[in-house]
């Protein structure tokens, strides 16, 4: 009885010792290990997930990570052939493909980092530097508007392009990264400018350029509102002689009717013809205020002589 619970005392023992002393880990699937005892890597990489196990607190269990890895690359200035100076801006993805080597050669994630730093901005800089600036800035020879603000080799074709670029930059890079254990998946130029210096010039230009075409919009707008103006005063000339004319024809019918009209009351009856005329012309020449001096003889007076 005794030594049955001798027995149970030292496996009891014997799990805690190797649960404190880390015999036992978990890799899960994004994850791939590599056992180091006294810091030297034994055995094979762990690659599949699940519990694993290993010699407690001689071993050490390193994780890796199997997933795609971001590299994002300082701006750096570069030369390119036509001897422009530009910053470059770029960005990589990558992966750990040997664990065991990856370890050996780099340790972990921050060194291989700082060794893509020194691979991928040196072929970069290699790159750019066999290039005119309008390769790396264009990725074809699509037809585009010219403008004056624009650098002269901006009208030039490529020969290769921004993508050939970014290709030359990555199976180089790739070549030198596979004694370290890991695989460039992509390489991009994020973001490129000219260098600082000649980034004023640059813009000048630009103002120079979108003043020019504003002065050019501006002018056809006047030629424009001229033409209109002009057109506007023809056709108003045009409506007002029409109307004028019309107005003209109106009333020199209405004036042809009026003296037939007249005409016909004189032949009718002369002396109340002559009676109405000068009616009318009394109630226009005279009124309350207005004196007259005049001899009784007179035919202005006629009609009023035989009212009185």
């Amino acid at each position: 009885m005794k030594q049955a619970s001798l027995i149970i005392v030292a496996i009891i023992i014997a799990v805690v010792a190797a649960t404190v002393g880390g015999a036992f880990y978990i890799v899960n699937e994004a994850e791939q290990v590599i056992i180091t005892q006294f810091g030297k890597p034994v055995g094979d990489p762990v690659i599949t997930p699940g519990l694993k196990m290993k010699v407690p607190f001689l071993q050490k269990a390193n994780f890796f990570d199997k997933r795609f890895l971001e590299w994002d690359g300082a701006p750096n200035e570069v030369p390119t052939k036509d001897k422009r100076f530009i910053f470059v801006d770029t960005y990589a993805r990558w992966r750990i493909v040997d664990p065991l080597l990856f370890f050996q050669r780099l340790r972990d994630e921050r060194g291989a980092q700082s060794r893509l730093d020194d691979i991928l901005d040196g072929e970069t800089r290699n790159t750019v530097a066999n290039y005119d600036l309008i390769e790396v800035v264009r990725s074809t020879n699509r037809e585009f508007e010219v403008s004056s603000a624009m650098d002269e080799s901006a009208h030039k074709d490529i020969s290769a392009g921004r993508v050939v670029l970014e290709k030359e930059v990555l199976d180089n890079a790739s070549k030198r990264v596979e004694v370290l254990g890991i695989e460039i998946l992509d390489f991009q130029f994020k973001r490129t400018n000219y260098a600082a210096v000649d980034r004023p010039k640059v813009y000048d230009r630009m103002i120079s350029e979108r003043k020019r075409i504003a002065e050019e919009y501006r002018s056809e707008g006047a030629g424009e509102a001229a033409r209109i103006s002009g057109s506007k005063d023809k056709d108003l000339k045009e409506i007002t002689s029409e109307a004028y004319r019309e107005a003209q024809e109106i009333r020199g019918k209405a004036d042809a009717e009026a003296a037939d009209i007249y005409a016909k009351a004189y032949n009718r009856d002369p002396e109340f013809y002559r009676f109405l005329k000068t009616m009318e012309v009394y109630r226009t020449a005279l009124d309350k205020e207005t004196i007259l001096m005049l001899s009784t003889e007179g035919e202005f007076l006629k009609y009023l002589e035989k009212v009185r």
